[in-house]
């Protein structure tokens, strides 16, 4: 994870349904295509982390979403910075032939939420994302790149921080 001034990065997940298994020949341009793109994400400006399988280079073999679905889970510096390499870098070239690859999807495969500078999400937190974008729509806690919403937005909707009353309790003495 690269260092930043930010206080609230970005995370993306995107999921997609795989016409065919990857090691299908139908397949291989996507899957000779893996490493130059998440090279390029990974050197990207605002790039902080991508979601990998240990021992791997990618997260293709993780099925958190079902058997024929493959996730992306990402986190930016900023909005910018992840718009900037979806559709301003050699991503986009995946991004034109990927219904060779991939079913057409008829619900929300891409939500954006986030997250503090330093946390790093789990699948399990990106899908329940992604289900509450498809459940409710847009919203500061799950939003698109059609509907965004800021970091301060989001931070709007975090619960306040709940005072512990030891520390609280303590820092009273008689008299005050």
């Amino acid at each position: 994870m690269t260092a930043s001034a930010y206080a609230a990065h970005l995370a993306q997940l995107n999921v997609a349904t795989l016409r065919f298994p990857l090691d299908d020949p139908r397949m291989t341009p996507f899957v000779e295509m893996l490493d130059t793109v998440n090279a390029a994400a990974d050197g990207a400006p605002g790039f902080v982390w991508r979601l990998v399988e240990d021992g791997a280079a990618d997260a293709t073999a993780l099925r958190p979403a079902g058997e024929d679905v493959i996730v992306n889970l990402t986190v930016w510096e900023t909005r910018e910075a992840l718009w900037g390499f979806t559709y301003r870098s050699d991503h986009l070239d995946v991004m034109r032939r990927r219904r060779e690859w991939f079913e057409r999807h008829a619900e929300a495969h891409l939500v954006l939420w986030w997250v503090p500078a330093g946390h790093l999400p789990t699948a399990a937190e990106a899908l329940d994302r992604l289900a509450d974008l498809r459940a409710h729509g847009p919203s500061a806690r799950a939003f698109t790149f059609a509907a965004a919403y800021s970091a301060d937005e989001a931070a709007a909707l975090a619960p306040a921080p709940v005072p512990d009353v030891r520390t609280a309790a303590a820092g009273r003495g008689p008299g005050r």
